[in-house]
């Protein structure tokens, strides 16, 4: 039965004398600590056709990463053809992902099992 019939009821059976119910509680839910997302690795790959300038301009301009890192890391990916970009949650890695391959730069994402 609902609040307002319970109330409803209560009322019917004093005849006329309005009796005061107390409205049902309910408990609150348990709070829930938010996880941790799964961490993901972005990672830079070297390849033939872009320039250093426009690899680390992009960089730059789609991550938090600062000028100095984005040039070691494009270094590094030129010479050993793979440089650990950042790691991040999986969603954010995915959009990193997607931009960057829209300006021809080869990146990929994997689970970091760290």
């Amino acid at each position: 039965m609902s609040q307002e019939g319970q109330q409803e009821a209560a009322a019917e059976q004093t005849e006329g004398t309005t009796t005061a119910v107390a409205p049902i509680k309910k408990p609150a839910p348990p709070k829930r600590t938010p996880k941790m997302l799964p961490p993901f690795k972005v990672l830079l790959h070297n390849d033939d056709k872009n320039t250093f300038e426009h690899v680390i301009q992009s960089i730059l301009r789609l991550t938090p990463v600062e000028f100095d890192d984005a040039v070691r890391k494009t270094l590094e990916a030129h010479e050993t053809g793979v440089s650990l970009l950042l790691v991040t949650h999986r969603e954010r890695a995915e959009l990193y992902l997607e931009q960057f391959i829209s300006l021809s730069i080869t990146v990929t994402i994997e689970a970091d099992q760290a």
